[in-house]
């Protein structure tokens, strides 16, 4: 199919080679071959995501491990921390499993602080919060790091929660150093692999912490799956997707291969290249302090039409992508993610430039 290259926050670019491997015969996932695969996975991803804590897998979208996260391990009360659409979602994931929780929205640009984390935690109401690492409606980068030093000073009970699904594997996240302790993010952005599987990091206080929450689900129960795959040698509970599987398997290899800190250094370049793009051009929608390393958001300050300029782009191969909800056709979104390179960006911007008429 002729297909546009994706700028868009998701999903992204899948090699060949890649796309190549979900072709593979199919196995039953109940055999030592399957337990050998999925514990390579597992062990990949823990370089990757530079953790030492137990990797869990499912066949869903990330939302699914952000459901089993809030659910699994929120005993008391969570504290949701909101910077855009997809800090609204766990909450409403919150709300729809029926955790008592409450949302603390930031306005839209701008970050969650240390001192919102704080001001919340003081009350004593919460055991759990959920932050965004990346989001990616705004094109906020959130200061975990901060938080992280916030947390471990005031309130190590506190299980920390962080939806990574727009920034692991592209953004460095050092899941131990932080005390992240339920890492969540999906296949199809970063990591450049097809959508369909979840991956969840986590720590064996949140491990522990489920043993007190009565009402953690079934498919998404985060201590049932981390029980199974310990006792069954990385056997999960439900049928997994074994072909994004094998596709896993060589991507994780490939990233790798490229070296983990060259990837992350890639993304840099690429942000930057992009960002500075806009500044010239454009504008910088979000607070500059708090950028995303995995896609940037653009302030539409020329008004361009960007349906217009989309049809005009995919004629040329390319997709990027409009603003997310209220800021649909305010701005405008451009991905540098996965295997996309320095030259791609290169590439979209200055088509943006030509089709547009920019000097």
């Amino acid at each position: 199919m002729n297909t546009p290259k994706l700028f868009i926050p998701g999903p992204t670019e899948v090699l060949p080679e890649v796309l190549a491997e979900m072709s593979h015969p199919m196995v039953t996932h109940r055999n030592k071959t399957a337990s050998e695969l999925q514990r390579r996975i597992s062990n990949n991803l823990r370089r990757v995501l530079l953790t030492k804590n137990e990797i869990l897998l499912s066949t869903s979208s990330g939302t699914g491990f952000m459901e089993g996260a809030v659910r699994s391990t929120t005993a008391k009360r969570a504290a949701i921390f909101s910077v855009g659409a997809f800090g609204k979602k766990w909450y409403k994931i919150a709300q729809g499993n029926g955790v008592p929780s409450d949302i603390f929205e930031s306005e839209l640009g701008q970050p969650t602080t240390p001192e919102m984390v704080d001001a919340a935690l003081a009350t004593g109401k919460y055991d759990t919060i959920c932050v965004t690492h990346n989001e990616t409606s705004t094109g906020i980068q959130n200061p975990v790091e901060e938080i992280a030093e916030l947390l471990k000073s005031k309130y190590p009970e506190v299980v920390w929660c962080v939806d990574a699904v727009s920034s692991a594997a592209g953004s460095k996240i050092e899941t131990d150093k932080l005390g992240i302790d339920c890492l969540v993010t999906s296949t199809q952005k970063a990591l450049a692999l097809p959508p369909g599987m979840a991956v969840c990091a986590i720590s064996q206080k949140a491990y522990e912490r489920t043993a007190t929450v009565k009402n953690r689900g079934c498919y998404f129960d985060l201590r049932d799956i981390y029980d199974v795959i310990q006792k069954k040698d990385y056997q999960y509970t439900n049928t997994p997707c074994v072909s994004i599987m094998f596709a896993m398997d060589k991507q994780l290899q490939h990233i790798l291969q490229e070296g983990v800190e060259h990837r992350f250094e890639r993304h840099e370049k690429m942000a930057e290249y992009v960002r500075n793009w806009a500044r010239e051009y454009f504008a910088i929608f979000p607070n500059e302090k708090y950028l995303s390393k995995t896609l940037t958001v653009v302030t539409n300050t020329r008004n361009l039409n960007i349906g217009d300029l989309n049809k005009a782009l995919i004629e040329r191969g390319m997709l990027i992508g409009n603003g997310y909800g209220d800021l649909k056709d305010k701005t405008f979104r451009i991905a540098h993610m996965g295997e996309l390179t320095l030259d791609d960006c290169r590439a979209v911007t200055e088509s943006i430039l030509d089709i547009c008429g920019i000097k």
